[in-house]
């Protein structure tokens, strides 16, 4: 890789990183900034479950304009969108206005990932690919790990602080990438205006697929995406219902379930499957998560919390990549479709998690985990009878649908 592709790669990752630290940053302090108005569990949930709504309803749109119109003014308006959001959440004074700015956001950022995904398949070779999109994705975790945890700390005097300083950071990186980032797609390498995306082929693919036995798999992906944001979704009121947390008691704990993830990804994945297979690992983490919900129940003191989410992390950060590494074998010679299905059902967790541990929060603070144990205890079951192991799996991939 060259000088030049290495400068666009670096400013890209700063892109993300910042977009990311910004949403790592609201998770601890969201459930007491709406806390103070007045409002529960159902709004925070709904809140929650805004940002990958439209995330699974814009990222495919803007990577569809970014073919056409190039990919820096795609990611300049997610960026000034993301950036004017972050400033709007440390304004608001009711809530209505925090949902309002967090549609913005949402609907604007989804532009960056797409797009910087985009970039890096124009501007590198087949041979520089992965170094690339593998630095656009540490960049995406750091941002995830640090973003809680800088939360919690600047939240300390005031709950707007970290959005206003986020907003900043937003701005500062978008002008960097006016001035320094060069169009990545040229004109006559541009679709052509009647190359829109098409939502109704999307769904139509998307129901034929999971009708397939592959459709198992996604259902999967919805699990894993369901049982983190269950947790994760309430969490704070959670902890300021039960133990008195503040942002900053929340923000590290988040954190540590950042680093617990990325640690457990990085070194044990790999090896794990390598050895036992993915059904194996998917099988004994839908069954380790399901423990792990109802392990924080147990919890009494700020050690044993930060002990029972890592335990509760860990099976779920290897749970995610042995379902994709598997609908990947499966998928043959279809990988985009696949992988696009597999994004889509990730994101329609991440969308009935958060909003279902709400509503349930508001009932009895313990529901949303008891009913998160029980869901991915069922989808243990349902592994056991649906998904084989690999030999008889892997034997007849194109009899799979897709």
């Amino acid at each position: 890789m060259d000088i030049t592709n290495r400068k666009n790669i670096l400013i890209l990752s700063l892109t993300l990183a910042v977009v990311m630290l910004g949403f790592g940053i609201v998770m601890p302090i969201f459930p007491f900034y709406i806390e103070s108005m007045g409002a529960s569990g159902t709004e925070l949930g709904l809140l929650i479950a805004i940002s990958p709504l439209m995330q699974l309803v814009f990222a495919p749109i803007w990577g569809s304009v970014s073919d056409r119109r190039g990919r820096k003014p795609v990611l300049l308006a997610g960026l000034l969108g993301y950036g004017i959001s972050m400033l709007l959440f440390g304004l608001v004074t009711e809530l209505w206005m925090l949902f309002a700015a967090r549609g913005i956001g949402a609907i604007l950022s989804a532009a960056t990932m797409p797009t910087t995904m985009a970039y890096v398949s124009d501007s590198t070779s087949k041979q520089d690919r992965g170094g690339g999109i593998g630095a656009l994705g540490a960049a995406t975790g750091l941002g995830i790990v640090l973003g809680p945890a800088l939360g919690g700390w600047l939240a300390m005097d005031s709950l707007s602080t970290p959005f206003l300083l986020t907003a900043s950071v937003c701005l500062l990186t978008l002008v960097l990438v006016w001035f320094f980032l060069p169009e990545s797609l040229p004109r006559e390498s541009r679709q052509p205006a009647s190359a829109r995306l098409r939502p109704a082929d999307q769904l139509g693919e998307m129901w034929r697929v999971l009708r397939s036995p592959l459709g198992v798999l996604l259902f999967m992906a919805f699990l894993v995406s369901f049982g983190l944001t269950c947790f994760q979704g309430v969490f704070g009121l959670y902890a300021l219902e039960e133990f008195g947390y503040g942002p900053q008691e929340v923000g590290w704990i988040l954190a540590v379930m950042g680093i617990v993830a990325a640690v457990t990804q990085g070194a044990l994945t790999g090896p794990l499957t390598k050895r036992w297979g993915e059904a194996a690992v998917i099988k004994v983490t839908l069954l380790s998560s399901a423990v792990g919900f109802c392990l924080l129940l147990a919890a009494d003191n700020l050690a044993m919390v930060l002990l029972t989410t890592g335990l509760f992390t860990l099976p779920n950060a290897l749970l995610r990549p042995a379902v994709i590494s598997l609908t990947s074998k499966q998928a043959d010679s279809r990988q985009g479709v696949a992988m696009g299905l597999n994004n889509s059902f990730n994101s329609l967790g991440r969308i009935v998690g958060p909003t279902w541990a709400g509503f349930v929060f508001d009932v009895n603070p313990e529901l949303p985990y008891l009913s998160g144990g029980v869901v991915m205890f069922v989808g243990f079951l349902a592994s056991l009878v649906l998904i084989p192991w690999e030999q008889g799996f892997e034997a007849e991939p194109q009899k799979h649908g897709i």
